[in-house]
Formats: C-alpha cells, sequence, structure tokens
C-alpha cells in the first residue's frame, strides 16, 4: 500500500510540473537575416498567445517597377519599420508533445503592418525614393536550433499604399502586396 501510494504520489507531482502555463516569452531579443535584408526584432509578451513583434532594419530590393525605369541602379537598400502583433496557435501542443516552445518556436498567424520611408542606401542614380506602408495578414512557423539560432518563414497577401506624390510623381498608388520571407536569425 505504501509503495502504491508513493508511486501515485511522484505521478502526481510529474503531472502537476508538467501543467505549468504554456505561454509565449515575456521577452524575446534578436537579429535575423534573410535574402533580402537585415533586421532587428523584440517581441513582448502581450497575453499567453499573443506577442508584439517590433522590427527595424534594412529591406534590399531590386527595382523594375515604372517608378525606377529611367534610373540605372540596380539595388535600393531602405530603412523599415515594423509594427506585427502575433498569435501563437499552436504552443500548447507543441508542449504536450515535448517539442521546443522557447524563443517563441510555434506556428503563428500575424497582421504585419510596415513603412519605409523616403530614405534609401546606394541609390547611386539618386533616384527619388517612394515611400510605402503596407497591412499583410501571414501566416508563418518559428523553430529554433540549438540555444541561440532560429529560423522563420511566412507567407501571406496584404494591402500596400506607395506615396509617390512625394517623390514627384503625378499620383499615389495603392494594390495587393505578397510577403514572403525565409529568414535565420540569433536570439540574445
Amino acid at each position: 500500500m505504501k509503495k502504491t501510494l508513493l508511486i501515485l504520489t511522484l505521478c502526481g507531482l510529474t503531472l502537476i510540473a508538467k501543467s505549468q502555463n504554456t505561454s509565449v516569452e515575456q521577452s524575446t531579443f534578436g537579429l535575423q537575416t534573410g535574402v533580402l535584408g537585415i533586421w532587428a526584432y523584440n517581441e513582448v509578451k502581450l497575453s499567453n498567445s499573443f506577442a508584439l513583434r517590433t522590427e527595424l532594419g534594412f529591406d534590399f530590393g531590386i527595382w523594375e517597377t515604372t517608378y525606377y525605369d529611367d534610373y540605372n541602379s540596380p539595388f535600393i537598400l531602405t530603412p523599415v519599420i515594423v509594427i506585427e502583433p502575433r498569435f501563437y496557435y499552436n504552443l500548447k501542443k507543441r508542449a504536450k508533445n515535448s517539442k521546443r516552445i522557447d524563443g517563441n518556436s510555434g506556428n503563428f498567424i500575424a497582421l504585419k503592418t510596415s513603412y519605409h520611408p523616403d530614405l534609401a542606401l546606394f541609390n547611386t542614380d539618386d533616384a527619388p525614393v517612394v515611400s510605402d506602408f503596407a497591412i499583410i495578414p501571414t501566416w508563418g512557423i518559428r523553430r529554433n536550433l540549438g540555444e541561440h539560432f532560429n529560423y522563420e518563414a511566412g507567407i501571406g497577401i496584404g494591402y500596400s499604399f506607395t506615396f509617390a506624390k512625394r517623390a514627384g510623381y503625378s499620383e499615389d498608388k495603392g494594390g495587393l502586396e505578397p510577403n514572403m520571407h525565409l529568414r535565420i536569425g540569433y536570439k540574445f
């Protein structure tokens, strides 16, 4: 009887230890890079499943649009400011299956809002820089590789508005904008 009671007590303690609150991290900070840029990010916990991601970085682009037809510069590097609420919807399932959730490793749905100001690096032709604002619903995943490294992929489609009049063009332009990203990063 004493052995049975001891075993049940130990099993109960194990269940209590496993039933800790599954949640996004209080705050996580890191750097990420991909084919089209480099970014510093911070994610702050809003609730157990929601985090607010802020991002500051540089987007790299190769232009081939109507705005830049008269210029020879093949690429541009522009700063970007991003505010992105994220809903991590599978953290409990990952924890239940003994998969990692540290560093907000999980699947997410986000509402990416980004702004590119009228500023550019490597603008050798002094082409007028056209700023834009975008709101893009995005689905993505983040996974950890070891203690500090991670990778992230996402896809979405939303709306972008280009402030072309400020750069001297005849009219502003809005339309659909895709978002596809594949990044590797380092979490501090």
